[in-house]
């Protein structure tokens, strides 16, 4: 089985590291680190598809599917799993969709794991440290670790959350690490000296933005997406009854109090509104730091991006509640979060290395 996962993988991966031997681009190695972040925003994309179906148990076990490689190969046992408890959480079509996840995250790991190679063995060409590399092949173990506990563990929200935060990390890091690369290139954009002025800005930005990207992951997990179904009320109310001590209490199994209870339904409400609250907090961060960054040579472009992709965010956001949470909304509501996250790192690096340059002379 663990050949076969591993070939599956190789021949995903093959297809960017095709693209990459094709490509024009002088700096090979900058290029595969464009493509692995491409790679991991489609997978973050096809990671909320596959929660948001209700696939994450579409395969019971872990790495494969009823201890095979493919669904093709443990159809007989999906079947018999199916006809027991129709429109449970294994199908074939759940099956599929969440073995096309996994298979496109071992694509991750294996290009990540050749970026590290690279950046060892050519280290004096690339100029660069390879130990942000060697951070990430660690990163990505870590990712995937949770990845094979969000499915042991039978999706305790705690475990599926933290397996989201960490993908939208591996993507910053990821970034970084292409940022990086793009500093030391002859056409890297000059930035006004007094670019350190965002420090503050950007970086209060990318934490709130982490926070609520945790926050919407909780709310994902525990499936309180429905709890409020207008805005800005929630149920007619500006402060609706809600339970916190249950709502946030973390390790407790899905649907269920720590002790062992059904989840009430003012807990669902508490973890709804909190999330759709602090959106404020995070819309107000990014449009301060996007302006402030529109106000600066060099990064206006980034700026006026970051301004755009936050008040998207935010109708998208609003949408879902008014539309009962359709598929493609609550999709495309992750990808834009991956976006911001994106462009947060992007403005957040390229400040501190203006402030680490000035710093030097």
């Amino acid at each position: 089985m663990w050949l076969q996962l591993s070939l599956t993988a190789m021949m995903v991966a093959l297809i960017p590291a095709t693209i990459i031997w094709f490509s024009r681009e002088k700096n090979k190695y900058r290029k595969l680190i464009a493509v692995t972040v491409t790679l991991t925003f489609e997978l973050i994309m096809f990671g909320a598809f596959t929660r948001l179906t209700d696939s994450g148990l579409g395969c019971p076990d872990w790495p494969g599917c009823y201890g095979q490689a493919n669904p093709l190969q443990s159809h007989a046992a999906i079947k018999a799993a199916e006809i027991v408890m129709p429109g449970g959480p294994v199908t074939l079509q759940k099956a599929w969709i969440e073995m096309v996840h996994r298979y496109l995250a071992m694509s991750v790991g294996l290009l990540i794991v050749a970026q590290m190679l690279i950046a060892w063995v050519h280290r004096k060409q690339l100029r660069t440290s390879p130990w942000l590399s060697t951070f990430l092949f660690f990163f990505v173990c870590l990712q995937g670790a949770f990845g094979a506990w969000t499915v042991t563990l039978k999706l305790q929200p705690v475990i599926v959350t933290t397996h989201l935060i960490l993908g939208m990390g591996l993507l910053a890091l990821l970034s970084a690490s292409l940022e990086q690369q793009g500093s030391s290139q002859p056409r890297a954009p000059v930035l006004s000296a007094d670019a350190h002025r965002l420090l503050w800005p950007a970086g209060l930005a990318l934490v709130l933005l982490f926070m609520q990207i945790a926050l919407g992951g909780w709310v994902s997990t525990n499936y309180a997406a429905l709890a409020c179904h207008d805005y800005p009320l929630c149920d007619g109310k500006l402060v609706p009854a809600m339970d916190f001590e249950h709502g946030f209490s973390l390790w407790r199994q899905l649907g269920q109090t720590v002790d062992g209870k059904y989840l009430p339904f003012h807990a669902l409400v508490a973890i709804h509104w909190v999330h759709r609250n602090f959106a404020i907090l995070v819309v107000l961060a990014c449009l301060w730091a996007g302006w402030c960054a529109n106000r600066t040579r060099g990064l206006e472009k980034l700026g006026r991006h970051l301004m755009l992709a936050v008040l998207a965010q935010f109708i998208i956001g609003v949408s879902t509640v008014f539309f009962s949470w359709p598929l493609l909304l609550a999709v495309l509501h992750n990808g834009m979060a991956a976006t911001l996250v994106l462009l947060l790192t992007m403005l957040n690096y390229r400040v501190r290395h203006v402030s680490l340059a000035a710093a030097k002379e």
